[in-house]
């Protein structure tokens, strides 16, 4: 059973995502807050598996709220509902440790598998999101040096899978493209987040795109 906590400052918005997931036989939901503070003493009191976040709120916002769960500890997942008007959001959000993203008028059977996508322990990028993250990054200024030194811990192979990853390719995508089996694939993709001590697969676009070691709009090394 997957444990659901619904963080927005809009009780209708908060009801119409209860109403979705409770229709799911796997899924509970097990609290409703109103900013990231109350989100904050829910989590702790609740351990839900999934923080469905909000990112504009009162008192505290969705971006703190994300900072300070990830700075805990806690093995809780963010996914967060955004709109286009929101985008200057994203990438401090990604910053923050969020490991998916949806916007707000997604169908309902995408909200339901990005739940459980993220619960599982994947993460989770809109396409619409992404190219917004990936906007950003492009006005980065050009890092001093490519590689950072945390990659010399990777493999030949592992760099490749790295790169990737950062480009946005799924499991099956990146075995298709160097022809091996989808769990070698799962497998290497393991090996790089522990050897860099990364959280997800978000984690990975962030540090491959801040480092320079993959560029916006080039092939993946």
């Amino acid at each position: 059973m997957t444990r659901v906590l619904l963080v927005d400052d809009q009780a209708l918005v908060r009801t119409g995502f209860r109403l979705i997931l409770e229709l799911e036989p796997d899924m509970e939901v097990v609290g409703e807050a109103a900013d990231g503070a109350q989100c904050l003493r829910l989590t702790a009191s609740e351990h839900p598996d999934v923080v469905l976040m909000d990112i504009r709120m009162p008192a505290m916002d969705g971006i703190e709220a994300t900072r300070r769960l990830t700075a805990s500890g806690s093995p809780v997942r963010v996914l967060v509902l955004t709109t286009f008007d929101l985008d200057e959001y994203v990438y401090d959000a990604v910053r923050a440790g969020a490991s998916g993203f949806l916007l707000k008028d997604v169908p309902r059977e995408e909200l339901v598998a990005g739940v459980r996508i993220v619960a599982r322990g994947d993460s989770l990028l809109a396409p619409a999101v992404t190219k917004r993250l990936l906007e950003r990054f492009v006005r980065l200024p050009s890092p001093v040096t490519g590689v950072p030194a945390a990659l010399a811990s990777l493999s030949e192979r592992e760099l490749e899978v790295f790169a990737l990853v950062a480009k946005g390719l799924s499991n099956a995508e990146i075995a298709a493209r160097l022809v091996v089996g989808e769990a070698t694939v799962k497998t290497h993709v393991a090996k790089v987040l522990a050897k860099l001590g990364l959280r997800d697969r978000v984690q990975v676009v962030v540090l491959a795109y801040e480092s320079g070691f993959v560029q916006p709009g080039a092939d993946a090394r």
